[in-house]
């Protein structure tokens, strides 16, 4: 399969910060979106980009609660985004768009943890492809129009190597059959990394450029704080103190080295030109052709390389169709796990 995933050789390591990343570029006149861009990584993608100079609107669930988390960063608004409500979604997308503000940078950041069991959405679609992918997709192609009028934007989708778990269920994305939160984790990651393939491959005829990257593994965040902490303890992701282990040449990172490849896909000049690729580590990632499993739940230090199944061209494209189908459901969202509601965490 010809590819376009070869490492550039940039001068940045996977113990680069996002602030290092960013020296020395001007992000004056700007305009970003961040999906969760107050908790994380993406609070951290949104200083960033802030301190660089950009404007930014932050989508959440809780506008008041993201309020309070940007207190004092420069140049950022807050719009409400529930990516598990169609109709929030393409509200979003119309208040940016009336605006009239092109859009130069998008990064779908926002994800769900992993779930303690099946729920579904009242579509019914498994809740982490329905957050992770189609909210993002649904949102990207309503904000298409102020992309293209940027005259030259990056879609930066947030992916995993947890992507290697799973590829797309393309019989069964849903789980209508058995479940495994893992594997549903790992099919809305690799659904990400061939969204940014198959965008690229469609919309770089318009300076729309698209990219999916691995931040690496963050102690921290609601995600990796799902699994709970023994099994984090296991992974070798906290002490022997319970403290976090940031040790990046093992792919553990702080949240301002996790933020790092963010902000490289969204403005670093050393991808101009460049796009459709999955980053890790501050540059593209080689291409693992031949991976071995994941042993998940030990502290076999986490492969993170991207697999062939997640940029196969044929594969993206199918995927693309098959979101565009999934989104014309635009019913009203409510799921429930034991009689409480689930909505996005970011």
């Amino acid at each position: 399969m010809h590819h376009t995933q070869h490492p550039l050789g940039s001068d940045f390591t996977a113990a680069s910060t996002a602030a290092e990343v960013l020296a020395g570029i001007d992000l004056s006149g700007t305009h970003a979106v961040i999906t969760g861009g107050h908790a994380g990584l993406g609070l951290e993608t949104t200083r960033a980009l802030s301190t660089a100079g950009a404007s930014i609107t932050v989508g959440s669930r809780h506008p008041d609660r993201a309020a309070a988390a940007l207190a004092g960063i420069a140049g950022v608004e807050v719009s409400r985004l529930d990516l598990l409500d169609p109709t929030s979604i393409d509200a979003f997308a119309a208040r940016y768009l009336d605006s009239g503000r092109p859009l130069h940078i998008l990064v779908n950041n926002a994800g769900l943890p992993l779930p303690e069991r099946l729920v579904r959405d009242a579509r019914g679609y498994e809740p982490q492809f329905a957050t992770n992918h189609l909210g993002h997709f649904q949102l990207t192609l309503g904000l298409l129009p102020a992309l293209r009028a940027a005259h030259g934007a990056r879609v930066v989708n947030v992916s995993s190597g947890g992507h290697r778990l799973s590829d797309i269920r393309w019989d069964d994305p849903h789980f209508t059959t058995g479940y495994d939160g893992h594997l549903a984790y790992g099919q809305s990651k690799t659904a990400n990394v061939l969204f940014a393939v198959e965008l690229d491959r469609r919309w770089s005829q318009d300076g729309i450029r698209g990219y999916a990257v691995h931040p690496g593994v963050v102690v921290g965040t609601k995600l990796n704080n799902s699994v709970g902490e023994e099994l984090q303890r296991a992974m070798g992701l906290l002490d022997e103190s319970g403290r976090p282990v940031v040790a990046p040449d093992r792919g553990i990172k702080s949240p301002q080295q996790g933020a790092s490849t963010i902000v490289f896909a969204a403005a670093s000049p050393l991808l101009a030109g460049i796009g459709g690729v999955y980053l890790k580590d501050n540059d593209i990632s080689p291409l693992d052709e031949d991976p071995a499993p994941i042993a998940f739940g030990t502290d076999q230090d986490p492969p993170a390389d991207v697999v062939p199944y997640a940029i196969d061209p044929r594969a993206a494209r199918r995927l693309w169709e098959m979101s565009e189908e999934l989104i014309k459901a635009s019913a009203p969202v409510v799921s429930h796990v034991a009689g409480q509601v689930t909505r996005p965490w970011r």
